[in-house]
């Protein structure tokens, strides 16, 4: 059984003069990311693995995360992979992941996050949010075999607000 935590990352600020890729979080987004991972927490999941797409605003996303989760920050890698709009190399990131991964959790981008929880999960969501958590489960052992899974959870900021 794998385990995927797919996380869009937190609200941007348009205010700064700065490429796309160098965009920082607003304050919205700090807040709600503090408020989702710190409920994440409650749900014990032990994570193998963190990938983030090495965008300003997606790996500011993933501290947050780490350090609100008391996750390991040498079991955090960026990839700029991830810095993916499609969905296409999310998904080849995730398939040529070790297969001694159990848990992995993944910081990235729309429209590739809501695509790829609706393609490869159990429930349609019309649109993950910023600091959306979407997990699901697979009934695999190797992550070359990914295949449509279970959605078992969602965590949205407005949940807890």
């Amino acid at each position: 059984m794998k385990k995927i935590i797919l996380v869009r990352h937190a609200k941007s600020s348009w205010k700064h003069n700065v490429i796309d890729h160098e965009r920082p979080l607003n304050e919205r987004g700090i807040k709600d990311a503090h408020l989702v991972s710190v409920n994440l927490k409650e749900s014990n999941i032990n994570i193998d693995l963190v990938l983030s797409s090495d965008a300003m605003r997606a790996k500011t996303t993933a501290n947050i995360f780490i350090s609100n989760l008391g996750i390991d920050s040498n079991i955090a890698h960026l990839n700029h992979k991830l810095y993916d709009f499609s969905g296409t190399d999310l998904v080849e990131v995730i398939r040529t992941c070790d297969d001694s991964i159990n848990t992995l959790m993944l910081f990235g981008h729309n429209h590739a996050i809501t695509a790829f929880a609706n393609t490869y999960g159990s429930s349609y969501i019309d649109n993950v949010p910023t600091t959306g958590v979407v997990i699901m489960e697979f009934n695999i052992t190797d992550w070359k075999n990914l295949n449509k899974g279970k959605t078992v959870q969602t965590l949205f900021p407005r949940d807890f607000k």
